[in-house]
């Protein structure tokens, strides 16, 4: 099998970093789950970068993964994360960019898996408005899968996921545990079971006036700042694993 995750921070594995500070996430997890199924190694690219939005990802970072020599066999596709925390977004314009996907990878007889992102709203300021967007992507991308018989997996709607201890400190990004399930949850949907081991929750943190305070500070206002900047976080960064490198179980 040949696999390439494309996306943003989540797929990338930001709130997942290993000892050296490097993102693993449950991509990378996912591969070796996939490597551990088959009994042989697999194939794996990872070309997501994290703050990238969907046009990027179904653009560059979807041609990128095409052009791979050879041809993967099986795509892995989030996008939107982003694209949600933006003042204006057309759910229209999303559901067309995932739609060029679904036929870029129809073309060229690649397998595409579609995934919805886990659900953050409820740890952000103004999440109700995240939650509103992102529960309809969610829909109109499991209308798209269903229309066109591919599989889904359906991240943003798994309640467990949303309890606090699966959560990195920014409440933006999954932390190791989230990462350890969005893979089980991606795995089952590829039809692969119990590779997973089951994840270690962080504790609850409890959220006091420092707490909240010490969170704007180190967290929300630096988002705040990048984007009056017009800057982002994946400025002068790319994919993890821009080629082959195989992986085993």
């Amino acid at each position: 099998m040949r696999y390439v995750a494309i996306g943003d921070s989540f797929t990338e594995g930001v709130g997942d970093e290993d000892g050296s500070g490097e993102p693993r996430g449950w991509a990378d997890r996912v591969a070796a789950g996939l490597a551990g199924a088959s009994g042989g190694p697999v194939s794996y690219a990872n070309l997501a970068v994290r703050g990238r939005l969907l046009d990027d990802i179904v653009g560059p970072q979807l041609e990128a993964a095409l052009a791979l020599d050879p041809l993967p066999t099986l795509i892995t596709l989030n996008g939107g994360g982003n694209d949600m925390l933006r003042r204006h977004t057309d759910l229209d314009d999303l559901t067309a960019l995932t739609t060029h996907a679904v036929r870029r990878c129809a073309e060229t007889g690649v397998r595409l898996l579609l995934i919805s992102g886990a659900d953050p709203s409820a740890g952000l300021p103004m999440g109700h408005v995240v939650h509103r967007r992102a529960a309809a992507l969610t829909v109109a991308v499991a209308e798209l899968a269903a229309t066109h018989g591919l599989g889904m997996a359906d991240v943003f709607g798994d309640a467990e996921i949303r309890r606090p201890g699966y959560w990195s400190p920014d409440r933006l990004h999954l932390g190791p545990a989230g990462h350890v399930r969005a893979a089980g949850l991606v795995l089952d949907a590829l039809g692969v079971r119990g590779s997973v081991p089951a994840p270690q929750l962080l504790p609850d943190a409890r959220r006091g006036v420092r707490t909240e305070l010490a969170y704007y500070r180190e967290h929300v206002l630096p988002w705040i700042r990048r984007r009056l900047r017009h800057r982002s976080s994946g400025d002068g960064r790319v994919g993890k694993h821009p080629t082959w490198t195989t992986v085993t179980a």
